[in-house]
């Protein structure tokens, strides 16, 4: 029987070699294979004791992402979300096969698809713990960029949504980021629109 724990060296290695091809670079190496590594780090800050399912599922989930590239598909939201849905069966399968060349067991694999695919969101703890760590991701990777050429006020808008998929500890968490005084503005103007929209969202 394969040791799981003593298997995600080999299966973290995996991930990082096929993410090390990403075209788009980040200061700090090839963008998927950086964003896989901070995925682990946030992880760890959240939830120390994690499953070794959802370990694989943060380290892979933006598993060779730039191969569906967004520019692939049609403008508009709905194509953003077609995007989306994509990538998320590209990436669990891109997984479910480095999790069978290390032995893992198909039941254990279904798991890591599950979490990857985020459907139960809000009704699944991991499947949350992964919808914070990959949206802190995006934060620490991508908000100062988009702050840069974005109108604020659709900055905020953008980043509220956000706010509305993350738990009360992630939203804390973010908190943390080391953040500019235009980014600092963006995010605390989402948080306020995030409280005064509370009591209008759905249980």
């Amino acid at each position: 029987m394969c040791d799981l724990s003593r298997s995600l060296d080999e299966v973290f290695a995996a991930i990082d070699r096929a993410n090390a091809d990403d075209p788009n670079q980040l200061t700090a190496g090839p963008r998927a294979q950086v964003e896989g590594r901070l995925a682990s780090d946030w992880l760890g800050r959240l939830d120390p004791a994690a499953t070794p399912e959802l370990q694989v599922a943060c380290r892979a989930h933006h598993l060779r992402r730039w191969e569906l590239a967004r520019a692939q598909y049609p403008e508009g939201r709905a194509g953003y979300l077609l995007w989306r849905r994509d990538n998320k069966v590209h990436q669990a399968a891109a997984t479910a096969s480095i999790l069978s060349d290390a032995g893992w067991p198909g039941e254990t694999i279904e798991r890591v698809r599950q979490l990857l695919s985020r459907a139960l969101l809000r009704s699944d703890p991991e499947t949350q713990t992964l919808e914070d760590v990959a949206c802190l991701v995006f934060l620490e990777t991508q908000f100062g960029p988009m702050v840069e050429r974005t109108d604020h006020d659709h900055m905020v808008t953008i980043v509220t949504k956000t706010l509305t998929k993350m738990s009360a500890d992630a939203i804390a968490a973010a908190g943390t980021l080391p953040l500019d005084a235009a980014g600092q503005r963006v995010i605390g103007d989402a948080v306020t629109a995030l409280n005064q929209d509370e009591p209008n969202r759905e249980p």
